[in-house]
C-alpha cells in the first residue's frame, strides 16, 4: 500500500462505489451515523475519502454517502494497492480501529476475502516450481489464511464457516444480533444438522430460547447473590469483609461513580 500523494475535490472527478469495498463490512448503526452526519454538516468532510487508482472507494462510504446527500465538497487521496485483497485488508484494518465488530462479523468479513485469498494463493502456488502438481487444495490452509486475515482464531474461523454453510435462519440473525456467541451458535448448529430439513428451523429457535433462558435465569441467581450480600452489610455492616468484589458491589448498589464523586467535589 501506498500514498501516491495525488489528491483530487469532488469538483474535479467522481468516485465509483464497487461492492468489492462498500460490501465488505456491516452498516454503521444508526446512532453512530446520526453522529458522523452531525458532525459533517457542522465541520464538513475534513478527511478525504480514499479511493484506489480506478478511484474507486476503499474507506470512506459513509462519508461519501453523507455528502452526496447534502451536496457538500470533499476531497479524496488516491491510494496504490497491490491487489483487491490488500485494499480490502487495508479498509478492514482501518475500520476495525473505529469500531467494535464482533467475532461473527469478522469472520463474515474473512467468508468475504475468501475469492480474493484464494486467487492470490493460487498466483503464489503457481509461481512456485518446488511445490507437487499433484498437491491437494488444503482446506484448513485456506481456514488459517481466513482467520489470520481479520485476525480471530483458526478453530473459530471453522465454526463459523460451518454455520455459514449449514446454520439455520435462526441462529445467524441470533448471531447478527449478538444475542448468542459463536460456540453456541455452532452447538446448536451441530445439534440439529442430523434432523429432517423441515425440522431443523423449528429446533434451532428452541435452542435459542432455551439458551436465553439460561443466560437469563444466571443473571437472576447473580443479581440475588448481590441482594444478599447488600442486605448482610446494611444489617451487619461491621462484619462485612472488605473484599475487591464486596467493595464493587456496594459502589454499584450506592451507584458511586467517577461522575458522581466528582459532582460531590
Amino acid at each position: 500500500m501506498k500514498n501516491t500523494q495525488v489528491r483530487y475535490s469532488s469538483e474535479e472527478k467522481s468516485p465509483t462505489v464497487s461492492p468489492t469495498f462498500s460490501e465488505l463490512l456491516p452498516p454503521l448503526p444508526e446512532e453512530q451515523m446520526a453522529m458522523l452526519e452531525a458532525d459533517i454538516l457542522q465541520n464538513g468532510c475534513y478527511s478525504p475519502i480514499i479511493v484506489n487508482e480506478d478511484l474507486e472507494i476503499v474507506d470512506g462510504h459513509h462519508r461519501y454517502r453523507i455528502c452526496k446527500e447534502h451536496g457538500l465538497p470533499y476531497e479524496m487521496a488516491v491510494f496504490s494497492f497491490a491487489d483487491v485483497l490488500e485494499a480490502q485488508q487495508w479498509a478492514l484494518e482501518t475500520q476495525k480501529s473505529r469500531r467494535n465488530l464482533t467475532v461473527w462479523e469478522l469472520g463474515q468479513i474473512a467468508l468475504k476475502l475468501k475469492p480474493a485469498i484464494e486467487k492470490r494463493a493460487a498466483e503464489n502456488q503457481g509461481a512456485r516450481t518446488d511445490l507437487s502438481a499433484t498437491l491437494p487444495e488444503g482446506r484448513v490452509d485456506t481456514r488459517e489464511e481466513l482467520a489470520n486475515a481479520v485476525g480471530i482464531g483458526e478453530r473459530t474461523m471453522g465454526k463459523i464457516m460451518q454455520i455459514d454453510e449449514h446454520g439455520p435462519k435462526a441462529v445467524k440473525e441470533a448471531l447478527h444480533q449478538g444475542k448468542v456467541s459463536v460456540n453456541k451458535g455452532y452447538e446448536i448448529t451441530r445439534e440439529v444438522k442430523g434432523l429432517p430439513e423441515g425440522e431443523q428451523e423449528t429446533a434451532a429457535e428452541q435452542a435459542l430460547a432455551e439458551a436465553e433462558y439460561s443466560k437469563t435465569a444466571r443473571k437472576i441467581d447473580s443479581q440475588a447473590s448481590i441482594a444478599k450480600t447488600i442486605v448482610n452489610a446494611m444489617q451487619k455492616p461491621m462484619e462485612m469483609e472488605p473484599t475487591l468484589d464486596n467493595v464493587r458491589i456496594w459502589m454499584a448498589y450506592a451507584d458511586i461513580t467517577a461522575e458522581n464523586m466528582a459532582d460531590m467535589l
